[in-house]
């Protein structure tokens, strides 16, 4: 029986791991965490600094990278209007989503082009 998500692994093109984390860490807010010694050294292992069941998120290097910019994570958030500004603020395209009900929803795109969407339940 699944009980959940251990982490989310997204796909980014080999040597470009300083640009990937500053989307993640510097606009989405993940803290890089050490990864374990036994693991490969490429990439790079974040955790969500703002969520206390935490979000464990894996960044893989890919030699032949490729995104269809629609397969995505939907990551929950508190307060989803902050966040949006400060992505178009920093030139990245947010899509506003109606669906479904009882959420607030919009995706963005990382450097690479994945998708990543962000839901806030409402109230």
């Amino acid at each position: 029986m699944i009980v959940g998500i251990d982490h989310l692994q997204i796909s980014i093109p080999a040597g470009r791991v300083e640009e990937a984390l500053a989307f993640y860490v510097g606009i989405l807010g993940f803290t890089r965490v050490p990864k374990p010694a036994e693991m490969s050294p490429t990439g790079a292992w974040l955790v969500s600094s703002k969520n206390q069941a935490g979000v464990n998120l894996h960044l893989g290097e890919i030699e032949k990278f490729a995104t269809d910019g629609n397969a995505h994570p939907a990551l929950l958030v508190t307060d989803l209007s902050p966040l949006l500004l400060q992505l178009e603020a920093a030139h990245f395209r947010v899509r506003r989503e109606s669906t479904p009900h009882g959420f607030s929803r919009a995706s963005t795109w990382d450097p690479f082009g994945n998708r990543i969407e962000f839901m806030q339940p409402m109230t």
